[in-house]
């Protein structure tokens, strides 16, 4: 479950970045003084459209890679809209089982992408995907989805829409034996204390837990945590409380950029894993890498593949996202 948006891709100079005060290798929720820069994006920039949202990048990386349709459902809001049909169409089309909410009073959300020099910034205004509600996951024919499923991931950005129906599915997995997974997905989400009360209320029933570098780095100082250092916030991250019920231990998976992705659980480092070196000129844009690593490990993870080949196949995934414009990926997987 997660925030199904557009994404508005455009390769824009550093003064566009800096007008609408937005930083590189950073997402933000769409404020006022955003607004006109979906406009301006379009007008003076060759534009891109492409289905995304986080969570729902790494479910289409993640049935991509499993190959077999139907792997993978995913619930979220949309508009009754061009905008939403073309995201069904694009998510049918890779196999992937869209259950969307259709809000017809709202557009279908989007996200600025402004990618500068192969790097992003994410600004997303959500519109209709704000506004999914538990009643929707709670209908009969929703809920078998969930019943059906034995793994589940959303990225923490649905913690600013529906965390009742995040805790909701977490709980199932927890009483059901089943495996919950969650990202971090943006520093924001752990300096509000909203979404971060409610990121912690799901943590004891999170089994896998991703983030990246500056991810880690402010989850530490919002835990009181005094260190900087990667390796040690994944083993704290590990060995936070987990609920009654639930299965014990937690995998913390946190990718770094182009240094080694770090991976811990109960309190210790499992393993430090170098990501596949990729030639500067084949960069095109990072925007969709760590929804897709996600995806990538996720894929392997679900069959219970060794440690060392959920982490290769989430490199798998990223290196093929950032040799593409978007979150897209070619017509073949190769991965073995």
């Amino acid at each position: 479950m997660g925030n199904p948006l557009l994404d508005i891709s455009a390769v824009v100079p550093t003064e566009f970045l800096d007008k609408y005060d937005l930083k590189l290798n950073n997402a933000v929720l769409a404020e006022e003084k955003h607004a006109p820069m979906y406009d301006d994006m379009v007008k003076n920039f060759d534009v891109e459209y492409i289905a995304g949202g986080a969570t729902q990048n790494s479910i289409r990386v993640a049935q991509w890679m499993l190959g077999a349709p139907k792997s993978a459902a995913y619930m979220g809001c949309v508009g009754k809209d061009a905008f939403a049909d073309e995201m069904v169409k694009c998510c049918e089309a890779e196999g992937v089982h869209v259950n969307y909410m259709v809000d017809e009073a709202t557009p279908t959300g989007t996200c600025g992408v402004l990618v500068n020099g192969g790097e992003r910034s994410l600004c997303a205004a959500l519109n209709a995907a704000n506004n999914y509600k538990i009643a929707h996951l709670e209908r009969p024919e929703n809920w078998k989805l969930v019943e059906d499923a034995k793994f589940y991931y959303s990225a923490g950005f649905f913690l600013t829409v529906s965390p009742d129906s995040m805790l909701k599915v977490a709980k199932h997995a927890a009483e059901s034996g089943k495996t919950y997974t969650m990202n971090l997905s943006a520093p924001f989400l752990m300096e509000v204390p909203p979404f971060k009360s409610a990121m912690m209320e799901c943590m004891p029933y999170v089994d896998v837990l991703f983030g990246n570098e500056s991810e880690a780095a402010t989850f530490a100082k919002s835990e009181g945590w005094d260190t900087t250092d990667v390796k040690e916030i994944a083993c704290k991250a590990s060995e936070l409380p987990k609920a009654e019920g639930a299965k014990p231990g937690r995998l913390v998976v946190f990718t770094q950029g182009m240094d080694p992705t770090i991976v811990a659980k109960d309190g210790k480092v499992l393993g430090e894993f170098p990501v596949i070196p990729l030639a500067p000129e084949k960069l095109v844009d990072t925007n969709g890498a760590g929804d897709a690593f996600v995806g990538g490990f996720l894929s392997q993870y679900v069959k219970g593949a060794e440690l060392e080949k959920c982490v290769r196949a989430g490199n798998y995934g990223a290196n093929a996202i950032i040799q593409q414009s978007g979150c897209k990926f070619p017509p073949v997987c190769d991965f073995a």
